[in-house]
């Protein structure tokens, strides 16, 4: 049983999600008030989060960055009417691992998150099994216990950050385009979101390096992408 957590204002919408997920297969908790929604998700335990982006009393960018600060791995599929660009880039920066657009077909949404579940899954049972670290200069990145730190001090990073990281370096010398990088980590083609990865780079780099100006692990290849260092 997937335990889902919608916070949603819309009772139309909560009412249609209720009548399409399988009461066999999801458990659905709805909230309509962001504060009550954040208490829920800090209280009980949820494989995956529908989260509208405008709600009454909180906004959802802020829910979102709230729920990723105590859980950086449980899925959040953000709603909005808005079909701004910088909306869906600040969702996906925030920690959103997809974005839909009201309004959304049915079918659709629930494929997706049919996805999601399945690849938080995957990442779950696959974490233990790989049981491998990667150790170059004074980085350590643990992929059985996803963790990563430098000259002995953990790094605070985002799920989407360490997928970044744990890519490039299982793979020194290989160099990713952007939208390769998108499509490996968020597991969807984002067409047009390519500089949201330049951000988490930005970031990781920010994170990881001694010197910006001179990097030593996360290297530009320009006009293409990104890579690690061999």
């Amino acid at each position: 049983m997937n335990n889902i957590l919608l916070i949603e204002d819309d009772p139309e919408i909560t009412k249609l999600l209720n009548l399409h997920f399988d009461g066999n297969r999801y458990a659905l908790t709805s909230c309509s008030i962001g504060k009550e929604a954040i208490e829920k998700f800090f209280n009980e335990e949820f494989h995956l989060v529908i989260l509208d982006i405008t709600l009454p009393d909180l906004d959802g960018m802020e829910i979102c960055k709230k729920l990723r600060e105590k859980d950086k791995n449980t899925p959040i599929l953000m709603l909005t009417c808005h079909s701004d660009e910088s909306d869906k880039v600040l969702a996906l920066e925030l920690g959103a691992d997809d974005y839909v657009t009201k309004p959304f077909g049915i079918l659709e949404l629930l494929a997706r998150v049919k996805a999601l579940l399945r690849r938080s899954e995957q990442n779950n049972l696959n974490g233990p099994a790989l049981n491998k670290e990667i150790l170059f200069k004074n980085l350590i990145i643990d992929s059985d216990k996803r963790k990563a730190s430098v000259k002995g001090k953990r790094l605070d990073l985002t799920p989407k950050e360490f997928e970044l990281l744990l890519l490039l370096a299982s793979h020194p010398g290989k160099t990713f385009s952007r939208q390769e990088l998108l499509e490996r980590v968020w597991g969807y083609v984002f067409s047009g979101y390519e500089h949201t990865i330049t951000s988490h780079i930005n970031r990781l780099r920010i994170k990881i390096e001694s010197n910006l100006n001179h990097p030593e692990y996360i290297l530009t290849s320009w006009g293409t992408g990104y890579r690690f260092s061999e």
